[in-house]
C-alpha cells in the first residue's frame, strides 16, 4: 500500500480517494489513500453483448480496439468504424460498430465470457479456442535488441506509472524503440487489460509493433505472449517469469521471449537470435 495521502496526490485519474485506517511501525494511522478503480466494463458489438471485463476506467477506446484485434475480431483496425463508452451506476458500455465481415466472424466463435483481471480465459468453451491460431512473426535480421535496452526500458517503467505511483495496484504495459525508449505506457488494475490498451493505442496511432518491444510489470502468462504476438512484436519482456504455457506459445509465434528483467539481467526463453 503506497499510502499517498490527500496532499501529496491532488487528482488521480483511475483512482478514489478512500479513508484507510491502520497501524505501521506500532503507530496508528488515520488516512485518506488513493485507492486503483476496479468496475466491470461490458464491450457490445454492434449492439450484442460479447464481454464482460474488470477493468480500470481508463484509455476505454484504446482497450476497445486492443481487445478486439488481440482476440481476433478485428483483422484490421479500421473494421472498428465507432467506439462510445457509457457510464452507469453499474459500471460502463463500450458501444462499438464493427464491419459486417468483423460481425461475422464475431457471430461463428461467439462466447460467453465474464473476465477477472488475473484471468485470461474464464468463460472460453472450449481448447480450440484457447491456443487458436497466431501469426508466426518474421525474423527480420535488422531487427535486434541488446540487453542494455531491454533493462533501460524496464528501468523506466516505474517513473511513467502515475496510477501505480498513487496506487500501487495495477500493471503497465509499455511499447518501447530499439534503444530501449518508452514511446507507449499504457495501465490498469489487469495485466491483460494493460497489454489491450497498449495494442489499442499502437494500432489507432498507426504505430508497427515490429519495430520495437513490449515490456510489462508481470509474469508473462500464456494470454500476454499470444497478445504481443497478434499485435507483430517480436520481442515481449518480462519484469517476472514466464509460463511453460507462454514458452510454447512464443516459440510456435516465433517471438522472443524474455523474463525475470533486472537492469541488463535476464532470462531469453524462446528465439535468443533477436538479442545483440
Amino acid at each position: 500500500m503506497t499510502m499517498q495521502a490527500a496532499d501529496t496526490v491532488r487528482f488521480c485519474e483511475g483512482a478514489q480517494l478512500l479513508p484507510v485506517h491502520g497501524v505501521r511501525g506500532g503507530r496508528p494511522f488515520d488516512v485518506q489513500d488513493w485507492v486503483a478503480e476496479e468496475v466491470p466494463v461490458a464491450l457490445e458489438y454492434n449492439g450484442i453483448s460479447h464481454a464482460v471485463m474488470l477493468a480500470t476506467p481508463l484509455d476505454l477506446e484504446d482497450f476497445a480496439l486492443g481487445f478486439s484485434l488481440s482476440e481476433g475480431i478485428l483483422d484490421e483496425a479500421h473494421e472498428l468504424y465507432s467506439v462510445e463508452a457509457e457510464q452507469s451506476a453499474l459500471g460502463f458500455t463500450v458501444h462499438m460498430q464493427v464491419s459486417s465481415a468483423a460481425f461475422a466472424r464475431l457471430r461463428q466463435r461467439r462466447r460467453s465470457m465474464a473476465g477477472r483481471t488475473g484471468c485470461g480465459l474464464c468463460g472460453t468453451e472450449s481448447l480450440t479456442q484457447v491456443a487458436r491460431e497466431i501469426p508466426v512473426l518474421r525474423d527480420d535480421a535488422a531487427v535486434r535488441f541488446g540487453r542494455e535496452a531491454i533493462g533501460r526500458a524496464m528501468s523506466q517503467l516505474p517513473s511513467q506509472q502515475t496510477l501505480q505511483e498513487a496506487t500501487g495496484a495495477v500493471h503497465a504495459a509499455a511499447w518501447c524503440s530499439p534503444d530501449g525508449e518508452v514511446m507507449w505506457l499504457r495501465e490498469d488494475v489487469g495485466r491483460h487489460n494493460a497489454l489491450d490498451k497498449l495494442v489499442g493505442a499502437l494500432a489507432a496511432n498507426d504505430v508497427d509493433a515490429s519495430g520495437g518491444f513490449i515490456a510489462v510489470t508481470s509474469r508473462a502468462s500464456f494470454e500476454m505472449v499470444q497478445k504481443a504476438a497478434m499485435a507483430g512484436a517480436p520481442l515481449l519482456a518480462a519484469v517476472s517469469a514466464p509460463t511453460s504455457f507462454a514458452v510454447t506459445t512464443a516459440q510456435r509465434a516465433g517471438l522472443t521471449l524474455v523474463g525475470f528483467v533486472r537492469q541488463e539481467d535476464l532470462g531469453v526463453y524462446s528465439h535468443p537470435q533477436r538479442l545483440r
